[in-house]
C-alpha cells in the first residue's frame, strides 16, 4: 500500500452483538470519510520529492515481510446491516471511519485498511508520537482484558509498539466482546496526525500479526450480517482547489451493498482457491491511452484501501509509461516513480478476472506537479521478493473510481460504477460526519490463538507514511 489512505469512520451507533442473541434486522447507518489535500499549493519540490519517497519505501516495506497465520473462527447469530461515514484526509491521501472501544464505550477514528489484519489504538501511556492525538484509557473500562503479550508493528518510516489487549469493539451498529487489538505507548513522530489514533485492519486472519481474528470477520462469519460482505465508496477531492485537509470521504457499508452509490451490476471476481489472505484477484489488461497490455493468467492484484498508489512490476510499469507521450523516469529522489507532460490527459483502465476495463480518472492518475509543466504518475514500480508476495497492489488511485465489495462467502472482489449520487457526495460544502456511539447486544470474539511473536508488520507503514504532515 502506497501511501495509504486513511479511512476516518465517522463512529456510527453501534450495537454489540451477544453470545446468543436473538436474530434481529439493523438498521443501516453510515460511516463518513474525510479527505484533505496530499501537497499544499506552496509545497517545495525538496517537500514533494521526501513525501512521494517516503511513499514508494512504506509500500514495499508493507508487503515484503508479511508473515503466515492460521485463520480463527467466531461464532454469533445476529443479522443485520450497517453504514459507517468516511472522512476524506490530505486530499484523497487517506479515509478513516470511528469505532468505539471499551465499557463505557469511547468512540476513535481509525484508518480503514483491506491490506492489514490487525486492530491498534495509542494508549493514554503513550509517550512518543502521539501528540493531540485522542488516546484509549484501558482503565477506564471495565471490560478490557490485558493480554500480558508485547506487540510490535515496525515499517519503512517507523514503528509503533504497546501491548496486546482484548475489549468490546463497535462500529455501524454492530460489536464484538473480547476483540484483540494493540494497546500502543510509542509511535514514531508524525506517523498519527490528530483526529486519528489508529488502524483498523480488514484483510483475512492468515494476514493477522497478533494471530487474532479480525472484527470484519468474525461479523462475518458469523452470519451477524444479512450478506457477508462489505464495501466502499471513495470520494475525490484531489481536483478540487478549494478542498480543506478534512472532507467527506464516502462511506463503508457492512452486511449489503448500497445500490444508490452504484449503477448497473456489480462484477464479482474470485479470490483463488487458498489464497484467502489478501484481497488479491487475477489482473488480466491494462489499457494505456487505448493500447491493450495483456497479463499473464498467474498474475494476482492485492486491493488496498489502505494505499494511494497503484504498484507494479518495474517493467510492467514501463510498458505502461511507454504508451504516454513525454513520459520518462523521474530524477534521482523520484526512484520507482515517472513523470509526463501535465497537459497530457492520460487514460488508463484495468480488467479484473473476466470482467469489464473500469477507467481511471485522469486527476487520480495525477499524483503531483513539480513544476514546469511536469506531472508524476501515480502508477509506481513495485518488485517484491518471495513465491508469496503480491504482483499487483490497487490503491485509491483506483478505487475511488468504483465501488468496490469485499465479500468474505464467496471469497471475491467486486467492481461497480459509481452512481450520479455517489459522485455528488464531493462537495466542499458538504458537512463532515460527527462520532456517536451506540449500545446493544456483544458478539464473543475470539483472543490470539498462540502466542504472539513480533514480526514486520509493515503493512501498517503504507497506511501511516501518507500521514507524515509536511512541514
Amino acid at each position: 500500500m502506497l501511501p495509504s489512505i486513511l479511512f476516518a469512520l465517522a463512529a456510527v451507533t453501534t450495537p454489540l452483538i451477544s453470545a446468543s442473541p436473538t436474530p434481529t434486522t439493523g438498521s443501516g447507518s453510515s460511516i463518513r470519510l474525510g479527505r484533505r489535500s496530499l501537497f499544499p499549493d506552496d509545497a517545495t519540490d525538496d517537500e514533494i520529492k521526501t513525501k512521494l519517497a517516503s511513499m514508494g519505501s512504506n509500500l514495499r516495506d508493507k508487503y515484503g515481510a508479511y508473515g503466515s497465520a492460521d485463520t480463527l473462527s467466531g461464532g454469533s447469530k445476529r443479522r443485520g446491516i450497517g453504514q459507517n461515514q468516511l472522512i476524506n484526509q490530505n486530499a484523497d491521501t487517506s479515509y478513516f471511519g470511528t469505532i468505539a472501544i471499551g465499557t463505557p464505550a469511547k468512540s476513535f477514528n481509525v484508518i480503514l485498511d483491506t491490506g492489514s489484519a490487525d486492530l491498534w489504538v495509542a494508549s493514554k501511556n503513550c509517550t512518543t508520537g502521539c501528540s493531540n492525538v485522542p488516546l484509549f484509557d484501558s482503565s477506564a473500562s471495565t471490560t478490557f482484558k490485558d493480554l500480558s503479550t508485547p506487540f510490535t508493528i515496525k515499517y519503512g518510516s517507523g514503528g509503533a509498539a504497546g501491548s496486546l489487549g482484548a475489549d468490546s469493539v463497535q462500529m455501524a451498529g454492530f460489536g464484538v466482546a473480547g476483540q484483540t487489538l494493540g494497546v500502543v505507548n510509542q509511535v514514531t513522530q508524525k506517523l498519527l496526525q490528530s483526529p486519528v489514533s489508529g488502524l483498523m485492519g480488514l484483510a483475512f486472519a492468515t494476514l493477522s500479526t497478533s494471530r487474532s481474528m479480525p472484527f470484519w470477520q468474525t461479523l462475518a462469519s458469523t452470519n451477524a450480517w444479512d450478506e457477508p460482505l462489505m464495501a466502499f465508496h471513495l470520494t475525490r477531492f484531489t481536483d478540487v482547489a478549494a478542498a480543506s485537509k478534512l472532507e467527506v470521504g464516502g462511506s463503508f457499508d457492512m452486511g449489503f451493498t448500497n445500490s444508490s452509490l452504484y449503477s448497473g451490476d456489480i462484477s464479482y471476481v474470485d479470490i483463488p482457491n487458498g489464497s484467502e489472505s489478501f484481497w488479491q484477484i487475477p489482473l488480466t489488461q491494462i489499457t494505456v491511452q487505448g493500447n491493450t497490455l495483456n497479463a499473464a493468467s498467474t498474475i494476482l492484484a492485492v486491493i488496498d484501501t489502505g494505499t494511494t498508489l497503484v504498484g507494479g512490476p518495474a517493467s510492467s510499469i514501463a510498458s505502461i509509461y511507454a504508451n504516454i507521450p513525454g513520459a520518462q523516469e523521474a530524477g534521482a529522489g523520484y526512484e520507482g516513480y515517472w513523470q509526463y507532460p501535465c497537459d497530457t490527459t492520460v487514460e488508463v483502465e484495468m480488467k479484473f478476472g473476466d470482467g469489464p476495463s473500469w477507467p481511471i480518472n485522469p486527476a487520480d492518475f495525477e499524483l503531483a506537479r513539480i513544476g514546469n509543466g511536469v506531472c508524476i504518475g501515480a502508477l509506481f514500480e513495485l518488485d517484491l521478493a518471495g513465491s508469496s508476495s503480491p504482483d499487483w497492489i490497487i490503491g485509491d488511485t483506483f478505487l475511488k473510481n468504483v465501488y468496490s465489495v469485499f465479500r468474505y462467502d464467496p471469497a471475491s472482489v467486486g467492481f461497480a460504477s459509481l452512481s450520479d449520487t455517489a459522485l455528488s457526495v464531493a462537495s466542499v460544502d458538504a458537512p463532515l460526519p460527527s462520532a456517536s456511539i451506540g449500545t446493544g447486544s456483544i458478539i464473543s470474539g475470539a483472543e490470539p490463538m498462540r502466542p504472539w511473536f513480533p514480526t514486520l508488520g509493515v503493512f501498517f507503514a503504507l497506511v501511516f507514511g501518507l500521514l507524515v504532515a509536511l512541514p
